[in-house]
């Protein structure tokens, strides 16, 4: 009731009213069951406008820390990211990566939609990045599709560092459902993991049209902060 409240009452006709985003290929959502959506990642904002602008609920996993801040900001980052269907996890790898695996798992067991960003991290600079084999094992054991979502100039809205979003309409294309149930059973083989991973970045790549770079994004942010550290 609260995610109804706030999706159709509050906070979606303010941001339809404001940023008037639009949308291509509504219909490739499925109208049932579960799917995972696997969106580039350009902005926070990403995870506020495809949740908002699609008929169907959905949840995005989210990194916790969203979740912990102190002060009314806190409180109102908090309020806001479980209000757009948002949910908690740690991403610092090992025993947390199973359990955001679990988690998402779960999402989809309910027959829910999922959204995750191959990439797993924004993208430093605006290019699309080699995605993470996380989703791919996801959507074997689920046995769900991937629909490949690209999201638009949020990135212009809203770019690194800032707090205040530019008004810029920005815009959501969805491609249509992919489907790896020729690979069922085989979500322990890292070889298919990572064939069917690159499929949805190549897919993505050909939605958007972003300059793709063959590396991870967090490797690329890693390189610009020791690079920073060294002229200080």
């Amino acid at each position: 009731m609260f995610y109804w409240l706030m999706k159709y009452i509050v906070i979606g006709p303010l941001v339809k009213a404001i940023w008037r985003p639009w949308v291509v290929g509504r219909r490739n959502i499925p109208a049932e069951g579960a799917a995972i959506l696997a969106s580039n990642h350009l902005s926070v904002m990403d995870s506020i406008f495809l949740p908002l602008m699609i008929d169907r609920p959905m949840s995005f996993l989210a990194k916790s820390d969203y979740f912990t801040g102190k002060g009314l900001k806190g409180w109102a980052t908090r309020m806001f990211m479980k209000a757009t269907g948002q949910i908690p996890i740690d991403r610092s790898g090992g025993k947390a990566s199973e359990a955001s695996l679990n988690t998402g798992l779960q999402v989809l067991g309910r027959g829910d939609l999922l959204g995750i960003y191959p990439e797993g991290t924004r993208s430093p600079d605006g290019k699309l990045y080699r995605g993470r084999t996380g989703l791919a094992r996801m959507a074997l054991e689920a046995h769900v599709p991937v629909v490949p979502v690209v999201m638009v100039d949020t990135d212009t809205m809203l770019p690194i560092g800032h707090t205040v979003p530019r008004i810029v309409r920005v815009g959501i294309v969805i491609g249509e459902p992919l489907d790896f149930s020729r690979f069922a059973g085989m979500e322990g083989d890292r070889f298919i993991l990572r064939s069917i991973t690159d499929e949805i970045i190549v897919a993505l790549q050909r939605l958007g049209e972003q300059e793709y770079d063959d590396v991870y994004a967090s490797s690329v942010k890693d390189r610009v902060a020791r690079a920073k550290e060294a002229t200080t």
